[in-house]
């Protein structure tokens, strides 16, 4: 007969036990650090003074408005005062962004390589936009209403618009501050200047789905008033893409 194994003590079957037990609860992993962005705060410079023939073609493209509750520029006498007509003009960086099914944001930026200085979640989805803008014209209005002489609330700080595209009502546009995957967004675009195209996004969502689509553009910035401003998209010359045209106006 051979020797007779030792048996196991109480205190080792415990201790095994509690072993296993720590090592099937293991904690996951603690998440990567956020990654800090390198995007610079916007300048706030004040611009030069926009030349005459600039503020003439400026007016005579805000005149079109694309809803019947705006309303249409009057010229006194016949005359334009291009010192009431336009207070200032000069260009931004607009990047239209979202997933093809959810809600594309407009985030507007002094530079490419600046933190938006407005973000807008309008009340449209990413792909109904695109098809829009595949027709050719699009125009874009958010309204709101106006306030007292004495209330001193930028027309770009304004919590949120009734939104029109071609003239329908699509619903609400509300501003919001740039969340870190808006912030995301605009790092891994600060070297374009202009282009469209997808990012990679929800790697949970199979398909085109779970892509970050995305256009950014040059856009001319007009102030015509404090209740009025205009973002007009600019074409590579010996382009004949879409036209944009976005109008935050207080009514």
């Amino acid at each position: 007969m051979g020797e007779p194994k030792s048996p196991i003590s109480q205190d080792h079957q415990t201790t095994a036990a509690a072993t296993t037990s720590s090592a099937s609860t293991v904690p996951p992993p603690p998440p990567l650090p956020r990654r800090q962005s390198s995007l610079l705060e916007p300048s706030h410079k004040k611009k030069s003074r926009t030349k005459v023939f600039h503020v003439f073609r400026s007016v005579f493209r805000s005149f079109p408005i694309i809803t019947h509750a705006c309303k249409m520029p009057t010229l006194p006498m016949g005359r334009l005062d291009s010192s009431r007509a336009i207070s200032s003009c000069n260009r931004v960086s607009g990047t239209l962004f979202g997933y093809r099914k959810g809600s594309v944001s407009l985030s507007v930026q002094e530079t490419p390589k600046c933190l938006p200085s407005l973000v807008v979640e309008l009340a449209m989805q990413t792909n109904v936009l695109q098809k829009e803008m595949g027709t050719g014209m699009v125009r874009i209005a958010l309204e709101c209403e106006k306030r007292g002489d004495k209330d001193k609330t930028r027309l770009i700080d304004e919590p949120g618009w009734t939104m029109y595209c071609n003239g329908k009502k699509t619903g609400y546009g509300m501003k919001r501050e740039a969340t870190e995957e808006d912030l995301n967004v605009m790092e891994l675009l600060k070297s374009v200047t202009m282009g469209a195209g997808v990012l990679p996004g929800k790697f949970e969502v199979e398909g085109p789905d779970g892509e970050m689509a995305y256009m950014r553009a040059l856009f001319e910035r007009v102030v015509g008033s404090k209740d009025s401003e205009t973002l007009y998209m600019l074409s590579p010359e010996g382009n004949n893409g879409p036209e944009l045209s976005i109008f935050f106006v207080r009514i």
